[in-house]
């Protein structure tokens, strides 16, 4: 379909010319190059989502800028991998002149709705109702420079890490560090294990839903330039202890899925793989590890920095737009609400704890 000078396509329709168009667009920005926001993440996530789509912008016949979207019920629109994808928005190159709802418009929803927009993003950033700060690794300048941030801020957290790390070669068995890791064993080794964490924490495991499952073991084979899948482990005694899958364009390590075996927490190995893969990263020429939003202790001991990221929605009026008002901002503001007060907070991620614990009992 299409509506004057923005054409919808699925997004396996794009061809190689739009496909690297795309690419050279995002070359074009300021902004890290999230390989979120690259055609490979969305065709893959397109190919398991049968209401996604691509609206692409036109000046006279040549590609201007993309919208990656999902349509969902009642005409409710969201931003492609809703609920995975930590970075999102539009690509597009300067001098658009497009109005927020014409673009809407011409992809037939009544809202688009983020939960981890890029900033940057002028036509959706004035529609956000929320800043969040996702956590990031700067290793441009390599390892060593990194690991002297760490001394100088806590000196402590990084002689500690090391030290764990020492005892768990010699106590489990010799260490072994892969950074893209193949075997398809260890990618569902990781796997388990997060659907165990989310499970033991009382949160909804991502990966009983089957579209999220695929859409990681599609990403897993995906070797772009500018979109890798990318498993590292860290193996003791020939055993994997701890294992993180993620996306990497040539400059942004985007960490998605951490999780290790609870069987050796003692050792902090988690800790440990986070060191093991920014230097890994810093040794590829990737500049930034960006660990994603939400708080965490493993993230406020790793970060060099902070970068925002936006949650909201932009609407068109009418029916529609009320209807996400009510299907969604309420449950929104309860969730801000809660996470602004860290007493409220602690107490409901102890609810949720308790409560997994009962459903297992």
């Amino acid at each position: 379909m299409s509506s004057g000078r923005v054409r919808v396509l699925r997004p396996e329709e794009l061809g190689e010319g739009e496909r690297e168009r795309w690419r050279e667009l995002r070359a074009a920005t300021d902004a890290p190059r999230s390989p979120f926001m690259e055609p490979e993440f969305t065709v893959a996530v397109g190919r398991l989502r049968p209401r996604a789509g691509v609206a692409v912008l036109y000046d006279g016949a040549e590609p201007a800028g993309f919208l990656p979207y999902e349509r969902g019920a009642w005409g409710q629109g969201r931003a492609i991998g809703f609920g995975v994808s930590d970075c999102q928005g539009a690509v597009l190159g300067p001098g658009h002149g497009l109005e927020t709802g014409e673009l809407l418009r011409a992809c037939s929803v009544s809202s688009f709705v983020f939960d981890n927009l890029e900033a940057g993003q002028a036509l959706f950033v004035p529609y956000a109702a929320e800043e969040h700060a996702t956590y990031v690794i700067d290793v441009e300048k390599g390892y060593e420079t990194y690991a002297s941030v760490l001394r100088a801020r806590s000196p402590k957290f990084l002689k500690t890490t090391l030290a764990k790390e020492r005892r768990l070669g010699r106590q489990v068995g010799p260490l072994r560090f892969v950074f893209d890791e193949r075997d398809p064993a260890a990618l569902r080794t990781l796997m388990d294990w997060k659907s165990a964490q989310y499970r033991r924490t009382g949160r909804r495991d991502r990966f009983a839903r089957e579209w999220i499952a695929r859409l990681v073991g599609r990403l897993a084979e995906t070797r772009a330039p500018q979109c890798a899948g990318t498993l590292s482990v860290l193996y003791a005694g020939g055993r994997p202890v701890a294992a993180h899958f993620g996306l990497r364009s040539a400059s942004v390590l985007a960490c998605w899925f951490p999780a290790y075996d609870p069987r050796f927490a003692k050792y902090s190995p988690g800790l440990v793989l986070h060191l093991r893969m920014a230097e890994a990263a810093a040794a590829e020429g990737i500049g930034l590890l960006d660990m994603g939003r939400g708080p965490a202790e493993y993230k406020d001991s790793l970060k060099t920095g902070e970068l925002a990221v936006y949650e909201g929605a932009a609407t068109r009026p009418g029916t529609g737009a009320a209807l996400h008002w009510l299907s969604r901002e309420p449950a929104r503001r309860a969730h801000s609400f809660v996470r602004d007060r860290p007493r409220l907070a602690s107490l409901a991620s102890r609810t949720l704890k308790g409560a997994a614990r009962l459903r297992r009992s």
